[in-house]
């Protein structure tokens, strides 16, 4: 297992799937340990994937002090990882609230981002997030599921935030496109793989200053892949063209009938969209 040494001493851990271009994905949650993307859905036959295990997740060393889990403390473990793969450039995929990391570091790092590839991603760093609202759009699209009935009062704690483990588990189908026997798999590894102190601090208060990354933002010259699902709460597809709309150079694509891991959904659909945007911005 190959690993590094971030800033401040902790030892990061990252793994490799496939051969080819290096690709680096950041794992969402957050906090969760990388090995929930899998290999993105077969992405690795096209890029050689470099998954980073956070600080304080799978294989990755805890770090002294746990105010490093914010955020915006987590963008120079990204830019250590970069100088230990000795990159010039990097491709950068990020999933869900990692999104958050990887719009930090293209702010902070902006000559040093190649191409940015946002999944199912939050963008609370440009003063986005998805809300109830949105989590009511999305549920409505699930009512003829075999599963929805039994879920409402699950779904109604969660937005009241009472939920209890059982009921996340009630509602873990909202999260996939099919609740199939790999979501349902995927799914009961998600406790299991998640650092949940970490996951409080990483959007504690200072974590984010939209208005300094939006402006970082507007002026990036790398192209940028937004890619939604079109069942998916966060962020609906709406919300995912208003965050495009803050690149110069993005463009959104919307998968059909997923949920927030689209590579699980329809993993042809996903490997064709993102192989595609990377191949067409070689540079």
């Amino acid at each position: 297992m190959p690993a590094f040494t971030a800033d401040d001493g902790t030892e990061l851990a990252y793994h490799l799937m496939g051969e080819g271009e290096p690709l680096l994905c950041l794992p969402g949650g957050p906090m969760r340990a990388s090995a929930y993307l899998g290999d993105l859905g077969g992405l690795s036959k096209h890029r050689q994937l470099i998954l980073l295990d956070l600080r304080g997740t799978g294989d990755s060393a805890i770090p002294a002090d746990p105010a490093t889990y914010r955020c915006d403390r987590q963008v120079p473990d990204v830019e250590a990882l970069r100088r230990h793969l000795d990159l010039a450039h990097i491709d950068v995929l990020a999933h869900s609230a990692a999104g958050d990391l990887a719009l930090l570091y293209a702010a902070d790092h902006p000559e040093r981002v190649r191409t940015l590839t946002l999944i199912t991603a939050r963008a609370r760093a440009l003063g986005i997030d998805f809300t109830e609202e949105h989590r009511r759009e999305a549920a409505a699209l699930r009512s003829a599921e075999p599963w929805y009935a039994a879920s409402r009062n699950s779904f109604e704690a969660a937005l009241a935030g009472t939920a209890t483990d059982a009921d996340w588990d009630t509602i873990a189908p909202y999260f996939y496109g099919r609740w199939d026997a790999t979501a349902q798999a995927h799914a009961a590894l998600d406790a299991a793989q998640s650092n949940e102190k970490a996951a409080e601090i990483y959007p504690s208060p200072g974590a984010f200053t939209p208005a300094t990354t939006r402006a970082a933002i507007a002026a990036l010259r790398a192209p940028v892949l937004l890619l939604a699902g079109e069942l998916d709460s966060g962020p609906r597809p709406h919300v995912a063209t208003t965050i495009a709309k803050l690149f110069p150079h993005a463009e959104l694509a919307v998968q059909p009938d997923a949920g927030h891991f689209p590579w699980l959904d329809d993993p042809n659909h996903f490997t064709e969209t993102v192989s595609t945007f990377l191949a067409r911005n070689r540079g």
